[in-house]
């Protein structure tokens, strides 16, 4: 057997200032055919499984591009196209093939494309033919277009929310795919539209309980190959917005579009219960300083740059300085130039330097004062998972008792490690502020006495009921109270 592989991902933002071109790939992930690392990022685990998968079998892998660039606003068409024909190309280059096997995000906008991977899928289809496997594994915040779904043979989604099952997934994209390859299976898949848009944490009740029960038929029911959630992404203005649920079946569409419909209405009853509580930034730092014992944890959930956002906010700052808190950590706030004045100005000096709330309204003020530059680390990174997020040159500063990492790379806070990169020890501090809606929850809850989320600003556009959308359909929940015309709550 021949197997083509690559990745293509971003999540596009569309009301994010910050506009994505090759640059902000190279600086994320950009691998040329054969150079990818040995660990996965999140939408590449499809490459490095498949390498392990075709080398027990003893087939051929060619591998293409990978390209992953971290979270923001719309991609430049010039690097859209560019990144989509250096795959094609590759392709073309390989073929004959007998299967495309792809990590994709689903949630990719770019300039004059408002669906990229329903795009590049269909110009891939065009060039295997209609009987070659075509499947790829994609972030369940993503929006699962009618394009998509005709171009590839099935989808596999990552099931939890923070994103821990990555590699997971890409192991049960590729059984299916080397099952179907050696004449085991028929994968068939079925969609139904909830007609919701919501946030599904499986850290929390009801989502928990639900994904285990997909994991659950998948292990009890022969005839179902994998069930997914598509949760949809509110920030992302496309017309096929929304919640669906996917159910792949071996050559039993029937019993999928009943299983997926089944499914699919379940969730939607359960629609508004599913995110977690939010406070504003007054009431959480007053929480964390009359907490009985640290380190508490605020995130600051929608100032999110894996959302698309700068992760430049400092209203939660603000407050903790207003406060005349002390011993808090806060990682990270993205600003590259106070990086490189800070690496300019070397460590131990003391400088002044304006930080923070650069990018958009709704962000919170510029912090102005002397700082002192603690340490300066050039390339740092942090864990996720199995896998590492870089998050460039960094700077640890100290304003006022309070330790800063400053950052020149956006992207959210996944793990503790972002700290220690940068010589501060998490575990002795008060109060940690992060930036991450729940990514971080798998890493931050071993060490969190208590966790506190906050909804600090208008960073980003967290509500779909009101949120400003001009392509977005309006006939799901909660713009439209039943969009079902049924009640299933």
């Amino acid at each position: 057997m021949r197997i083509f592989t690559a990745a293509l991902a971003t999540e596009t933002n569309t009301f994010s200032p910050i506009c994505i071109d090759r640059r902000a790939f190279e600086d994320s992930l950009y691998a040329p055919p054969g150079t990818h690392p040995q660990t996965p990022t999140l939408c590449t685990a499809p490459i490095t499984v498949g390498r392990r998968a075709a080398a027990e079998k003893g087939w051929t892998l060619i591998e293409g591009t990978a390209a992953w660039a971290d979270p923001a606003g719309l991609v430049n068409r010039e690097t859209y196209e560019g990144l989509r024909d250096e795959i094609l190309d590759q392709l073309r280059a390989a073929m004959p093939v007998d299967a495309v096997v792809l990590g994709l995000h689903g949630a990719m906008v770019a300039a004059g494309y408002i669906d990229p991977e329903g795009d590049l899928l269909t110009r891939i289809r065009e060039i295997i033919g209609p009987d070659v496997l075509l499947c790829a594994e994609l972030d369940p915040h993503s929006h699962l277009t009618a394009k998509r779904v005709a171009a590839a043979d099935f989808f596999v989604v990552f099931k939890e929310f923070p994103h821990t099952d990555f590699v997971a997934r890409a192991e049960d994209l590729w059984r299916i795919a080397v099952d179907t390859l050696e004449g085991r299976v028929k994968p068939v898949m079925s969609v139904f539209d909830c007609r919701m848009i919501d946030v599904f944490p499986t850290s929390r009740e009801p989502m928990r309980s639900f994904v285990d029960r997909l994991t659950a038929i998948e292990a009890e029911d022969e005839d179902v190959l994998s069930l997914s959630v598509i949760h949809g992404f509110m920030a992302g203005d496309v017309p096929e917005l929304g919640t669906k649920m996917i159910a792949v079946t071996n050559a039993k569409p029937e019993k999928g579009e009943r299983l997926a419909r089944k499914l699919g209405l379940e969730l939607f009853s359960l629609r508004g219960t599913f995110m977690m509580p939010q406070i504003d930034e007054k009431e959480a730092v007053n929480r964390a300083l009359t907490a009985p014992r640290g380190p508490v944890v605020i995130a600051d959930m929608w100032d999110n740059p894996g959302g698309g956002t700068a992760g430049d906010s400092t209203v939660i700052l603000e407050e903790l300085l207003l406060r005349g808190a002390t011993d808090v950590a806060v990682g990270m706030i993205w600003d590259p130039i106070a990086v490189q004045l800070c690496m300019a100005a070397g460590e131990g000096a003391e400088i002044p330097l304006r930080f923070g709330a650069k990018s958009a309204p709704g962000t919170g003020n510029p912090i102005d004062g002397l700082v002192e530059v603690v340490r300066v680390v050039p390339n740092a990174e942090m864990r996720f998972g199995e896998s590492v997020a870089p998050f460039g040159d960094a700077a640890h500063i100290r304003h006022k008792g309070i330790d800063i990492v400053l950052s020149s790379v956006r992207v959210q806070s996944y793990d503790p490690s972002l700290f220690t990169a940068l010589g501060i020890d998490p575990q002795s501090k008060r109060i940690l502020v992060i930036k991450s809606t729940n990514h971080f929850y798998a890493a931050f809850s071993k060490i969190a006495s208590e966790i506190l989320y906050c909804s600090a600003g208008s960073p980003y556009p967290n509500d779909p009921a009101t949120n400003p959308y001009r392509r977005a359909r309006r006939d799901i929940w909660p713009m439209t109270a039943d969009p079902h015309c049924v009640e299933v709550a």
